[in-house]
């Protein structure tokens, strides 16, 4: 429904069966991988896409996954950053451990997960500096 209805093309479809978190939300604030959910659970909710989180450009987090070479092929990107999202909304000062442990739904075949760790932890002290 988010590529073929809403034409909302950031969010991948990879495995179908919730296992690569390729195609992680937000919805009423939780991650989701949206191949779990139909659209009609989501009716009503509140619900936020990769295009949702840089509707003014390029946020601090991207940024930080593009600097820290985080970024190969694209396919998990998506739902790499909305789980670093919302890791960080919820646990701002996570350990490395506690990211890779919330990360650890997300595959990557390009195996970039120490570059993926540390953008999130780059972009989590950029905002307690600016907090």
């Amino acid at each position: 429904m988010l590529r073929d209805d809403l034409g909302l093309f950031g969010t991948k479809r990879c495995c179908a069966e919730g296992e690569c978190g390729s195609c992680s939300v937000l919805l009423d604030g939780e991650l989701v991988n949206s191949c779990l959910v139909l659209g009609a659970e989501a009716d009503g909710g509140s619900l936020n896409t990769i295009e949702g989180l840089s509707m003014d450009g390029v946020t601090d987090l991207q940024a930080a996954f593009l600097t820290a070479g985080a970024v190969q092929c694209g396919v998990c990107i998506p739902g790499q950053v909305m789980a670093a999202e919302q890791l960080l909304r919820t646990n701002p000062d996570a350990s490395r451990e506690e990211i890779r442990d919330v990360m650890s739904g997300n595959l990557c075949r390009c195996a970039s997960y120490q570059r993926i760790v540390e953008a999130i932890q780059v972009a989590a002290a950029g905002r307690r500096t600016d907090a």
